[in-house]
């Protein structure tokens, strides 16, 4: 089951081919289920004593060699597990299964819930209960915990984050629960679903249970607007004089790109990234206008924001009176944002890639002033040419800085960079130092920004590429959020080679930076040891990655760390092991 426009229903097989589950135990025919479904990891986050059903399951599975198409993987950490369960999801589009223990579990699960529903990844999420028996049964309350890890209400802990949640009642509504939490977590917008499995329940003796040999509740298909909204868009685009494109996250869709550069190169149109999440918009393209959309709102006319959830900031930029607003997303209004007062003149609500399509086609139809959109083609281009030239002067001029620039770390790291390697980062990678091209080689975390999201999410892009290099470049804050030590056991255990670049500044820069924004001439500008932002002194990084199996290094001089990071590839491309530059930075 995928998300996107290939999740279409139309297309599903709906012949009525049945099967009997022939398992022992409810926890058999979840695995059974899952595996039916296309769900190919099951990720273990800090396994407890609500599992053993689900473990006795898997066990089977592997004796009777039936363990081919849903791979348990064990994770030391749930914040590591819900964050691989992310990065799986973000590059396939097919949502997979974490399951967490009871309370404590969905408690550390919480912020890696967060990321997924803001950046609308598909997931479900289990959680074992506490058994609801105290006695007569092999599964009833044994042990202290199995009372004080029960709550009133488990889910309220995630509810506002979840598309859905319920608790597994019985074992003969498995398939019916199973299809619908799939089928709503890919449903635009796709997000997260949370399904608890008490102990009593998942133990329990299966009843006979015939199931259809696909699910009969599919995702519901990708919508587009209205035509009478599409036309009234093209016609305000085609008579602009000075329009602009804001996107942040459309390249969630891979395959949307290239509708946004067919539209730009049809009128002209600059696009500025905000804050990106994905990779958008080739960025060597000549109506690429960088990543400050804040610097090109106050002149534009007609704005198209797309999947974008805050395509400028009111405090800093605003555009003119009288500017008309086109939003396309699958929620123009994000509705589950309790304020977000961005205009939305036009709201095109539906997929963006097929909306932007089917604009397209919409100013086929339009007398349109072709003249004028190669003018602004030139004008623009120009304009790229000159953001490109100032972007490369500012990095050769970082190459001399002690500790290392960030954009001179994110030039050498742009420059080794094959087309088809992914990369994942939380803030750190300076895009303009890195000219990635290919939608689904970059992600930077969702503007939730629950730090800590990048190592895990590394992890289960290089689990659902195994041919591709993954690059994980992040700071030492986000470094340590992650559970470095979960993280590279996990790597070292499931033979998942990635790159951890740490961008090493010893403390919590956007926190200095905010509080120098707050008083540029306060206490603590003039303290020197900025209060509640200092991580000094700071571990050995590359040490934890050696105590994991992997290659560790530490680069302190700009001049070495173009040869770091070729000793540090080879020895994830050729020796198939993670590495790590603890890089020290400013």
């Amino acid at each position: 089951m995928r998300v996107g426009p290939a999740a279409d229903p139309h297309e599903a097989d709906t012949t009525m081919s049945t099967r009997r589950l022939d398992v022992e135990i409810v926890a058999e025919g979840l695995l059974e289920l899952l595996e039916s479904r296309g769900v190919r990891c099951f990720f273990g986050g800090g396994a407890g004593t609500d599992f053993p059903p689900v473990i006795e399951a898997f066990a089977k599975r592997q004796a009777l060699g039936r363990s081919g198409g849903l791979r348990p993987i064990t994770v030391a950490h749930e914040i590591t597990a819900v964050a691989m369960a992310h990065g799986y999801a973000m590059v396939t589009g097919e949502p997979q299964a974490v399951m967490v223990h009871t309370l404590p579990g969905t408690a550390n699960a919480v912020g890696g819930v967060i990321n997924a529903a803001r950046a609308r990844v598909p997931m479900l999420l289990l959680a074992g209960r506490t058994a609801i028996t105290e006695r007569g049964l092999p599964t009833s309350r044994s042990q202290g915990i199995h009372w004080a890890q029960e709550s009133f209400d488990q889910a309220g802990l995630l509810r506002e984050f979840v598309k859905w949640d319920y608790e597994l009642r019985r074992g003969d509504q498995l398939e019916t629960v199973v299809d619908r939490a799939l089928a709503i977590a890919c449903s635009p917008p796709a997000g997260p679903v949370y399904l608890t499995l008490p102990l009593d329940v998942i133990g329990a003796p299966m009843p006979p249970l015939t199931v259809s040999a696909s699910p009969r509740l599919r995702p519901s298909c990708p919508s587009r607007p209205v035509p009478a909204a599409l036309r009234r868009a093209a016609e305000t685009l085609a008579g602009a004089a000075n329009p602009l494109a804001i996107t942040s996250s459309l390249g969630r869709d891979p395959t949307a790109p290239a509708a946004l550069v067919d539209l730009a190169d049809r009128l002209g149109l600059p696009v500025a990234e905000t804050w990106p999440t994905h990779l958008n918009f080739p960025r060597d393209h000549p109506m690429h206008q960088g990543f400050d959309a804040g610097t090109l709102v106050g002149e534009a006319d007609v704005i198209v924001a797309i999947e974008s959830d805050t395509p400028w900031f009111p405090a800093l930029a605003e555009p003119p009176p009288g500017a008309v607003v086109i939003q396309i997303d699958d929620d123009p209004l994000y509705a589950t944002y309790p304020i977000r007062g961005f205009a939305t003149d036009i709201g095109l609500a539906g997929h963006a890639g097929s909306t932007l399509r089917a604009l397209a086609a919409e100013l086929d139809r339009l007398p349109l002033d072709k003249s004028a959109f190669a003018a602004r083609r030139r004008r623009w281009a120009a304009a790229h040419g000159r953001r490109r030239e100032a972007w490369r002067r500012a990095g050769d001029a970082a190459r001399d800085a002690t500790p290392l620039d960030y954009a001179w770390i994110s030039k050498c790291l742009g420059d080794v960079l094959d087309p088809r390697d992914v990369v994942v980062t939380e803030i750190v990678l300076d895009p303009t130092q890195a000219c990635l091209t290919r939608p689904g080689t970059f992600f930077n975390h969702a503007h939730s920004a629950v730090l800590g999201w990048g190592p895990g999410a590394a992890l289960g892009a290089r689990l659902a590429h195994p041919d591709r290099t993954v690059v994980c470049a992040v700071g030492d804050g986000s470094h340590v959020f992650g559970v470095p030590t979960a993280t590279h056991l996990t790597a070292r255990a499931c033979d998942l080679p990635v790159l951890f670049v740490i961008c090493n500044n010893a403390g919590w820069e956007r926190t200095r930076r905010a509080t120098l924004g707050y008083a540029p001439d306060g206490w603590a500008a003039r303290s020197p040891s900025m209060p509640l932002c200092d991580l000094a002194p700071p571990p050995a990084y590359d040490a934890i990655c050696e105590a994991g199996g992997g290659y560790g290094e530490r680069v302190d001089d700009p001049a070495q760390l173009p040869a770091a990071l070729a000793r540090a590839l080879d020895v994830v491309r050729r020796q198939r092991r993670q590495a790590l530059l603890d890089v020290i930075a400013r």
